[in-house]
């Protein structure tokens, strides 16, 4: 499922603060739509005044509809002094279904496995929806924007960009992706950014 890009661009991927679900180690849906928990709203904060020690130069951020990843851009955004924000629920994380406020360890090995929760979305639609999402930020790439998602939504750009392990990401973290079109694959570079 890779997808091939047709020039380099850079751009950079936080996963929202961290929720009640979060917290307490279950999971979290995209067909659930929770605010950040007031520490979440403190990662973002923080998040957001590493962003501007490090200069990253963002022209612009876009994050999924869900609250917690609006609320976490908005922060983002008035550190940054306002920069520009846009919606995009093609990047909402995956929808789980029955799964959903289920601890983490009991589904573990059905999402390993590829399994389809019971009334959520595939790997697959998910995996497309991603993709569509990518086309779709496609002209913000000049602008090296910052994405505001889920952990899951960052595992599959990770993995339609070349990625081959299992990305991970915390509440908070932002991750550089520095995509290098190179014939037939990519040449993808993602490292987590630490505070300088």
């Amino acid at each position: 499922m890779t997808y091939l890009v047709d020039r380099s661009f850079t751009f950079y991927f936080v996963r929202h603060g961290i929720t009640a679900p979060n917290f307490n180690g279950l999971r979290c849906g995209g067909d659930v739509d929770l605010p950040m928990m007031d520490v979440g709203c403190d990662q973002a904060y923080l998040l957001a005044k590493q962003i501007e020690r490090m200069h990253l130069r963002i022209g612009i951020i876009v994050c999924g509809s869900l609250m917690r990843t609006r609320q976490t851009a908005a922060i983002v955004s008035g550190v940054l002094g306002m920069v520009p924000v846009e919606v995009e629920p093609l990047l909402n994380e995956r929808r789980l279904g029955r799964w959903n406020n289920r601890p983490i360890a009991e589904t573990e090995a059905e999402l390993r496995r590829g399994d389809t929760p019971p009334g959520g979305e595939s790997e697959k639609q998910f995996g497309e929806r991603v993709q569509r999402a990518l086309e779709h930020i496609k002209p913000y790439l000049e602008r090296r924007p910052l994405i505001v998602s889920s952990k899951g939504v960052g595992r599959v750009l990770y993995q339609i960009l070349g990625g081959e392990e299992r990305m991970q990401v915390g509440n908070g973290e932002i991750m550089e992706f520095a995509v290098t079109p190179h014939g037939t694959h990519n040449d993808l570079r993602v490292q987590k950014l630490q505070s300088v």
